[in-house]
């Protein structure tokens, strides 16, 4: 009697059986190739696919505009760990990598190895996608501000949402703050448009030899992942060419390549001045680099800042992704009763737009920052970005977090207290910069409860 023969079972990373079987050629089979869209895709430069190819416009969620740009941006690697509201950005690539558009996708074990595993994709030198979302975001942020440091261009996208306890997974945007000061390029969408548009773009920019530094594309989760909006996108036959990494300005890694920047020398690591001076050097460097992105971002992405209707305005309106749609509709309340309003939305968040923010804010005598999250980062770095350039008064407000929405009310209710002087019911008095008069017990107050 014969011995059964066992069979070799395949498995994934995470050693899971694979299952699916490969696709039936379909010249032989009869059968349509699902690869067959995608090999047929065209490769165009990124101002001709930014600039000039026809777009048409869909009616579309967030994530599915992460899609799009995803299947146009010629990506070679996707990897992710399901969290919510991520999980269907990347269950839609996967899709994609179904159809041929992704060459390699799979499923992560957890966050920090997600991260990791892009940080090695990327310096063996091809393009990356990942996403991910508050507490995830946490997660993997040792490896994610790893990235700057050994120059590795990939884009990733954080689909904002709570970090702090109690747990919840509603919209917050509290963990851009985590994000703005490790060294990578930090993009924050307003809408489905953005999202599509920052993501393409952020690839081109990051894989520039001056910049070569990953990119964060942020949007604020559900009200723009799963909520729908108009999306005008070029052809789905066109996407960017490749990664031309063997040109790049960091060595890629291969049998001859070490890690960029990583110490082949022990004794280095032994001399302190050594040590201190080399990782010194290379931060300088690297927030270098950032600020050479900016004539990048002006060039594909239109600007650091988009301004509407500033020159006369005595009041403006500063903010960055949901917050911005809010304040879109809350200048149209303004103007309503006769207020002369601007807004001006804040698109890159690193490099910040510091000189364009002091050049629109001189004739300012009022500027609102509402925010959807409770530390008022945005607000900080205006503050700081035109002390000594507006005489502006500042509120830092209106917030909401935890999942909240802002209903424009608030924002515009902040303008008229900001411009008579009544007392605001939402925004401490400690949030209000260049006041004429301080009530020092409601500073304390405030200062004894945060």
């Amino acid at each position: 009697m014969s011995e059964a023969v066992e069979t070799e079972v395949k498995t994934n990373p995470q050693g899971d059986p694979i299952t699916a079987t490969k696709a039936p050629p379909s010249t032989q089979s009869g059968k349509r190739d699902p690869h067959a869209d995608a090999k047929k895709q065209k490769v165009v430069s990124p101002e001709y696919m930014f600039f000039e190819a026809p777009r048409e416009r869909e009616f579309i969620t967030g994530s599915e505009a992460a899609k799009e740009a995803i299947r146009r941006s010629n990506v070679d690697f996707a990897v992710a760990y399901p969290i919510t509201p991520q999980s269907e950005t990347m269950q839609l690539v996967g899709v994609l990598y179904g159809e041929g558009y992704v060459k390699e996708y799979y499923r992560g074990e957890e966050e920090y190895g997600v991260m990791s595993a892009i940080a090695g994709a990327s310096r063996a030198g091809v393009r990356c996608f990942t996403a991910t979302a508050g507490p995830g975001t946490l997660r993997g942020i040792e490896p994610i501000a790893s990235w700057p440091g050994h120059r590795l261009p990939a884009v990733a996208f954080f689909t904002c949402r709570v970090v702090n306890a109690p747990l919840a997974i509603q919209p917050d945007n509290i963990e851009i703050a985590y994000l703005l000061n490790c060294g990578m390029l930090v993009f924050h969408a307003e809408n489905q448009q953005d999202v599509f548009d920052f993501i393409m773009k952020g690839f081109v920019i990051s894989e520039k030899n001056d910049v070569t530094l990953p990119v964060g594309v942020c949007c604020d989760g559900f009200f723009v992942t799963h909520a729908r909006g108009y999306c005008a996108m070029p052809d789905r036959g066109l996407k960017l060419p490749p990664r031309d990494s063997w040109r790049g300005a960091v060595p890629v890694l291969d049998a001859e390549n070490p890690p960029a920047r990583l110490s082949r020398d022990a004794p280095v690591q032994k001399s302190n001045f050594m040590a201190y001076n080399i990782h010194a050097v290379w931060q300088q460097e690297v927030w270098a680099a950032v600020e050479r992105s900016r004539k990048y971002i002006n060039h594909y992405m239109g600007g650091l800042v988009e301004a509407q209707d500033v020159d006369q305005a005595d009041v403006l309106l500063i903010a960055s992704g949901s917050a911005a749609a809010q304040s879109r509709e809350a200048l149209r309340l303004c103007k309503d009763e006769g207020i002369r309003a601007g807004l001006i939305k804040i698109r890159s968040l690193r490099p910040f737009p510091t000189a364009e923010l002091r050049q629109l804010c001189t004739k300012a005598k009022l500027i609102v920052i509402p925010e959807f999250n409770y530390v008022g980062w945005l607000a900080k770095d205006v503050a700081a970005a035109i002390y000594g350039y507006s005489n502006a008064k500042i509120i830092a407000g209106p917030h909401v977090y935890g999942g909240m929405s802002m209903p424009v009310e608030m924002i515009v209710d902040e303008v008229i207290c900001g411009l008579t002087g009544k007392k605001s019911s939402a925004v401490p008095a400690s949030a209000i910069m260049g006041a004429t008069e301080v009530d020092q017990e409601a500073v304390a107050h405030f200062m004894q409860n945060i």
